[in-house]
């Protein structure tokens, strides 16, 4: 008898964990496909490799930019150009599309098929690019030369490429467009640029049958492991098993996938196409329908979620402030129709108790090929001279062509200063800084305009314009930006 109840709590608390009702505020129900066998929490540095490793450099999404950058012309040049491929959706990059930039350590440069011209380059930098012509692309940081032959997808990538935190020559890249009829996401060994994995994103245990992966993978070095969103709505967790033997110049793994899937109160749009922010085992994310949900990488529990407000693509950003993760999101106008608001917040990450929230008036294109306003740019969190201030960039306001740059005080959410722009920005706006500390905002919008912005007053100090649409996000190494073009262009461009 007593056997039996013990059996009967056992099956109660299984169902709780995995397949129960959430506890979670407005969370209806959550289920794991199987428990996850990861522990770790993320380390306080994502990565010891320099470079840009995964988009926005981090696991807060705070850092797209390694090194520093002492200006003096404020007239960004072309260094170089790299014509793409094309496919139905052209090439070049489209939202999020930033590049990985790394420099290999000389271990793990041997094991790659690297041509022999770079791998004894003193410094060598090699940039990563996924494309939307459904290729990835690897590129000589100073010359845009390649560096080896590049990897063939076959589907458009809109989001951004990561690379394992360890350094090693691990890749993910997510699909966004099912061109072959298929669609998911992919690990690639750089030993020799064989695929290790593909996942189906049109998956039986996900509620919404679109597999995209705009999101940019997080690896945790510590307990190898991977996790992204879909835009399926499912979250995946990955114990990578990783074998990397440098002096053999092989590298294998033996996943082993765990799968989240949630429903929320009054939202129906599962889909995630933001990148996942962590901060310790706490991971954040929004969703299609515009809730926001941190969900417990150590329970594998909701902590919390709030209520849907508008589609949220623009990836959450962390600050710590007294031991607190401090979140700044924002959303678009979508669900809200032809006009609306772009809701801009700081929410407590342990709570969910949003601190402060401003509104902007925004605009939307519906129909077959909609073009959203409000923010799709992911805000960039101050630092050094621009401490106090997180800034975000919102399209189609004030005009439907227009946008707009507004620097907020972290504390209040006052504005410190505005910037008007003639044509609305998809591209996230990047902070890069001199070695005095001095702040600098690189801003790329509709019409190809790259702008070099004073950060503590929003004053435009300098431009460069190729011409043509930028919804991608840039990637600084030092002195040297890249970005991609809708026009079939990859582009590394010197800061001067």
């Amino acid at each position: 008898m007593f056997r039996g109840k013990k059996i009967a709590i056992l099956a109660l608390v299984l169902i709780c964990l995995y397949q129960g009702i959430a506890q979670a505020g407005n969370l209806s129900s959550y289920q794991w496909s199987s428990k996850p066998s990861m522990s770790l929490a993320f380390p306080a540095k994502y990565t010891e490799v320099e470079g840009i490793l995964t988009f926005r450099g981090s696991n807060e999404r705070s850092s797209p930019s390694y090194g520093t950058a002492d200006m003096t012309t404020f007239r960004p040049k072309i260094a170089w150009e790299k014509k793409t491929k094309s496919s139905s959706w052209g090439g070049g990059a489209g939202w999020t599309g930033q590049p990985a930039i790394v420099k290999w350590s000389q271990e793990v440069l041997r094991t790659m098929n690297v041509k022999a011209e770079f791998r004894n380059k003193p410094g060598f930098t090699e940039v990563i690019y996924a494309s939307l012509d459904g290729y990835v692309y690897f590129l000589d940081l100073e010359s845009g030369e390649e560096t080896r032959n590049p990897i063939k997808v076959g589907n458009p990538i809109k989001g951004s490429v990561s690379v394992d935190a360890r350094g090693y020559p691990l890749l993910y890249v997510g699909e966004g467009i099912p061109e072959n009829g298929t669609i998911g996401f992919n690990l690639y060994s750089l030993t020799d640029q064989k695929r290790l994995l593909r996942v189906n994103g049109k998956d039986k245990f996900a509620y919404r049958s679109w597999g995209a992966f705009d999101s940019s993978a997080i690896f945790n070095r510590l307990d190898d492991s991977l996790t992204v969103g879909g835009e399926n709505g499912v979250v995946y967790r990955i114990k990578l098993n990783t074998a990397f033997n440098p002096s053999k110049k092989t590298l294998s793994i033996d996943p082993v996938i765990s799968k989240y899937r949630y429903k929320i109160k009054g939202n129906s749009y599962q889909g995630i196409e933001n990148s996942l922010a962590i901060y310790d085992n706490l991971a954040f994310f929004g969703d299609n329908g515009g809730s926001l949900q941190a969900l417990n990488l150590k329970t594998n529990t909701p902590e919390w979620t709030l209520p849907p407000l508008d589609d949220t693509d623009a990836t959450i950003v962390i600050e710590t402030e007294g031991g607190v993760p401090y979140l700044y999101t924002g959303t678009e106008v979508d669900k809200q129709g032809r006009s609306g608001s772009s809701y801009i917040r700081k929410i407590n990450g342990l709570t969910g108790k949003v601190v402060w929230q401003n509104k902007y008036a925004s605009f939307s294109l519906l129909g077959p090929h909609p073009v959203n306003g409000g923010l799709l740019a992911t805000p960039v969190i101050g630092k050094k001279e621009i401490g106090e201030l997180v800034v975000f960039t919102i399209a189609r306001y004030g005009t439907f062509s227009g946008g707009l740059m507004v620097a907020l005080n972290k504390e209040t959410g006052r504005e410190a200063w505005r910037l008007t722009m003639k044509n609305y920005a998809w591209s996230s706006p990047v902070d890069v800084y001199d070695n005095n500390g001095k702040a600098y905002l690189i801003q790329a919008d509709s019409v190809g305009l790259i702008s070099v912005i004073s950060a503590d007053n929003g004053k435009v100090v300098g431009s460069l314009n190729i011409g043509t649409n930028i919804e991608s996000s840039p990637a600084i190494y030092n002195d040297y930006a890249v970005v991609a073009s809708r026009g079939g262009k990859i582009y590394g461009i010197r800061l001067q």
